[in-house]
């Protein structure tokens, strides 16, 4: 059992049952919730204390001395951003909930500042020629040339690194040497890197083939030509609440059709709307994938996510969608290098 779900009492729970509650977990709080696990409020040692010296008796009910609207943060919202409002706010603790207001974790403030070491394996796609970025991938790969001071991959695996993941899987083709010579082993950050390597191109979902058989816990899968803030503990949470043998991270995008649309109904013109704004959601090259999955890839072929993604469809697994609201940034053409080299100059 996570170490938060010892704080769990309910609305009519005694205010005495509650401070035993506090003073056994030892997490300083305790979370009031509603049959349907909603949050109702929380209760800490300063509430109870508070509580008493307004006479209300320690046989009263949770709720009349809990905060009602305490500060939460949301399941999207970045590890920084969490740790930022526990900052302003001098908080050590802080609940999250879904959008429906329902409590899916806690974050503390000391486990934030130093991450639990995750045994998730980490997959990050390297392989691609990065075409739309020539002529600076002539003589450098893509994953290799600099946002800032430090390669994208670099950055993007010590974002990882940073949120407690330690087991990595490099897929690489293109310049491969180079990558290899750069990363080595891992033993330069503390942590583990093997590499998938491709003879030729497998696709995004391809080189997966490759993977030993021995992993066993939930996969993540990233295209190496990202920056995002993304809170992949969120990420793995969702995931597994929902039951979900794939999860796909997914992006809000606009676009706007540069002319009137006409509207008709049969010979008649019923309106015209004038350059409308779209709006839908794109794959944001982010999964979270079972080991069982890896199955149903073919061996040493092309094979797309996408299509991996649709057998598990067709065979009606449970694939989720997990909207990133944090900051993400696909480094595909020659502007969004320079937008990204701007906006990490910024701190994003």
């Amino acid at each position: 059992m996570k170490r938060w779900q010892k704080t769990i009492v309910g609305p009519d729970t005694t205010i005495r049952d509650t401070i035993g509650v506090i003073d056994e977990s030892a997490l300083q709080i305790a979370l009031v919730l509603d049959a349907d696990r909603k949050l109702l409020g929380t209760i800490t040692d300063g509430d109870i204390r508070r509580g008493i010296l307004k006479g209300v008796p320690l046989t009263g009910p949770a709720r009349s001395i809990m905060n009602a609207t305490p500060v939460v943060a949301m399941t999207n919202d970045s590890r920084d951003t969490i740790l930022a409002t526990m900052r302003s706010r001098k908080i050590h603790q802080i609940p999250v909930v879904d959008g429906h207001g329902t409590l899916v974790g806690v974050e503390f403030l000391d486990e934030l500042l130093q991450p639990v070491k995750r045994e998730n394996t980490v997959v990050l796609m390297a392989g691609g020629l990065g075409t739309r970025l020539m002529p600076l991938t002539n003589d450098c790969p893509k994953p290799l040339l600099k946002i800032g001071s430090k390669p994208i991959l670099e950055i993007i695996l010590e974002n990882f690194i940073d949120q407690g993941f330690c087991k990595f899987f490099i897929s690489v083709n293109y310049k491969a040497e180079m990558i290899e010579s750069h990363f080595g082993d891992g033993s330069r950050w503390g942590v583990e890197i093997d590499y998938l390597r491709e003879t030729e191109r497998m696709g995004t979902a391809g080189a997966l083939s490759l993977l030993p058989g021995s992993i066993a816990q939930p996969l993540l899968v990233m295209n190496a030509d990202l920056l995002t803030k993304v809170n992949f503990g969120h990420l793995l949470n969702f995931h597994t609440e929902h039951n979900a043998k794939a999860t796909l991270c997914v992006r809000d995008y606009d676009y706007q059709i540069p002319y009137g649309v006409v509207r008709i109904d049969k010979h008649r013109l019923t309106a015209i709307e004038e350059k409308p704004v779209h709006q839908c959601f794109v794959n944001a090259g982010i999964y979270v994938l079972e080991p069982e999955t890896l199955l149903l890839l073919p061996r040493n072929t092309f094979f797309d996510m996408p299509s991996l993604l649709c057998k598990l469809i067709e065979h009606q697994h449970e694939t989720a969608v997990f909207p990133v609201r944090e900051y993400w940034m696909d480094i595909g053409r020659m502007s969004d290098f320079e937008q990204a080299n701007y906006e990490y100059n910024q701190g994003f």
